[in-house]
């Protein structure tokens, strides 16, 4: 049994790595064709081609973890199906592979992958897509949501926080704060205004070129406003970089814990997290869509191919990881419009996939 695991094992590897570059190619050369229409121009300073390459590099592991679960499905379906026309799988069945133990060895390398899109989608994808977020701004202008810029909300014992930033810097420094501070009963304390803000290790942030307006208290109605003007002012919070990025930047490229960190933050601020709750929990199932791949993928062992035919077999392999990949999509857009919960949201994609593929499983091998 070990002779006929290494063989599939390597079989299916090198056809998921052959799938995965041809599609790793394609979207580079799309991102690229995409940035060569920014090369030369000058904003902050000249774009040239080599900081286009360095970006399109550096978007390589978030398409990487996009695609991942596809290229499994693919590449598996092909071996599978090659295997099956050249009858090598039938040979394979009379030395003692049976069903059950074929879908044990696909699982054990089902596992290899959901390990690899984990490492890929929590480590390399979030750092890789902040650098090359960083690198376009360097070249390009700030990163921004929008003319408002990002609304956080802090919460201390006697007071709380409505924190808006314009931008962030390529850097990683704030630029345009305004903080708007509360009292417990919802009267306004103080508003201070600050050209820049960078965030020390232990989450302070240091303020500079500082406009502070202090207001009076309740029971003082006749004290005067006070304006203070400072070079730099440092401000204890709890609102950590991670968090200041996941607010300006897409929250599907960050990583599981700083996704569930951020959540808490704006779980214990009052804030609607439905949006944040819905690419957590597809962080947590979406790695886990490679075991429903190569499930889906071992019924193409028992098809019959009477001459050729495998390339149909591959198309509606495609055809299948793409509809995956769209539903998955259509189901986190519309659990956020519709207010489902969030992980019957996220889990609802690779639900319906394993339903399919077990009942194609079921049908060809078990009972045919």
């Amino acid at each position: 049994m070990n002779t006929i695991r290494r063989l599939i094992f390597l079989e299916v590897l090198w056809a998921v790595g052959f799938v995965t570059l041809g599609f790793i190619s394609l979207f580079f050369f799309f991102d690229f064709v995409e940035e060569l229409q920014s090369v030369g121009r000058t904003t902050i300073a000249t774009y040239q081609l080599v900081h286009a390459l360095t970006y399109v590099l550096l978007m390589v592991p978030s398409h990487l973890y996009e695609l991942l679960p596809i290229a499994v499905l693919i590449g598996t379906i092909f071996v599978m199906a090659r295997f099956a026309r050249s009858s090598e799988y039938t040979i394979l069945r009379t030395s003692g592979l049976g069903p059950w133990r074929a879908l044990r060895t696909l699982l054990q390398l089902g596992l290899v992958f959901v390990g690899l899109t984990v490492v890929i989608g929590d480590y390399l994808a979030p750092m890789a897509d902040r650098t090359a977020q960083l690198l376009k701004a360097r070249y390009q202008g700030r990163i921004t949501t929008g003319q408002t810029g990002a609304w956080l909300k802090e919460r201390q014992p006697h007071s709380q926080y409505s924190v808006n930033v314009r931008a962030l810097e390529s850097d990683g420094s704030l630029r345009g704060v305004r903080m708007f501070e509360f009292d417990n009963q919802g009267f306004l304390m103080s508003m201070t205004q600050a050209e820049q803000a960078t965030i020390n290790a232990d989450n302070a942030w240091n303020l500079s070129g500082v406009v502070r307006n202090v207001f009076p208290a309740r029971d003082q109605p006749n004290a005067q406003i006070q304006l203070l003007q400072m070079e730099s002012f440092v401000w204890p919070n709890q609102i950590s970089a991670q968090m200041m990025s996941a607010a300006l930047l897409k929250p599907e490229r960050m990583s599981t814990i700083d996704l569930f960190q951020y959540i808490q933050h704006l779980e214990a601020n009052q804030q609607s997290a439905q949006r944040y709750e819905i690419e957590f929990w597809r962080k947590v199932f979406y790695p886990l869509s490679c075991l429903v791949m190569v499930v889906l993928a071992l019924p193409f062992a028992y098809l019959h191919f009477r001459g050729g035919g495998i390339s149909a077999y591959v198309f509606g392999g495609v055809m299948a990881g793409i509809s995956f990949f769209l539903l998955n999509n259509l189901f986190g857009h519309m659990g956020n419009l519709q207010n489902w919960q969030p992980w019957l949201s996220a889990a609802l994609p690779g639900l319906i996939y394993s339903a399919l593929s077990l009942a194609a499983f079921g049908w060809l091998v078990l009972r045919r």
